[in-house]
């Protein structure tokens, strides 16, 4: 369980790491990345940087590869702009919740259609 220092270091990190791709990354590689969570060790001397990508398996592996690479400017980036004992060293990790949750839905979807009375459609319709 997450103390109060890591959960609050965490959203910071998120923040400024969201803002520093958006805005400072001229990463060819890198697509529309989303920082979607930070995960950071109890010490805070470690973080691991959770994102999500919008686009085709190549564009989400050309982004991690970007994300990884730039790992070090950004923490550079951090440690000018947080005031931090130790600057965490991060870890970028491909977050594939929201694809999960999506093919979840879809699955559900489906099968809410498949159980549903053909005659409801046609009546639903008229109404």
């Amino acid at each position: 369980m997450a103390t109060h220092r890591q959960e609050s270091v965490g959203r910071e990190l998120q923040e400024e790491i969201a803002q520093i791709v958006r805005e400072e990354i001229d990463d060819p590689l890198i697509g529309f990345v989303t920082i979607t969570d930070v995960d950071v060790s109890p010490d805070l001397k470690h973080a691991r940087v959770y994102f999500s990508v919008l686009g085709s398996d190549q564009q989400k592996a050309d982004s991690a590869k970007g994300m990884r690479r730039a790992a070090k400017y950004i923490r550079g980036l951090i440690a000018e702009r947080m005031h931090l004992r130790y600057v965490p060293t991060l870890r970028f990790e491909f977050d594939e919740t929201p694809e999960r949750a999506q093919r979840i839905e879809r699955l559900l979807r489906q099968e809410a259609e498949e159980l549903e009375p053909d005659g409801e459609d046609e009546a639903d319709a008229e109404a």
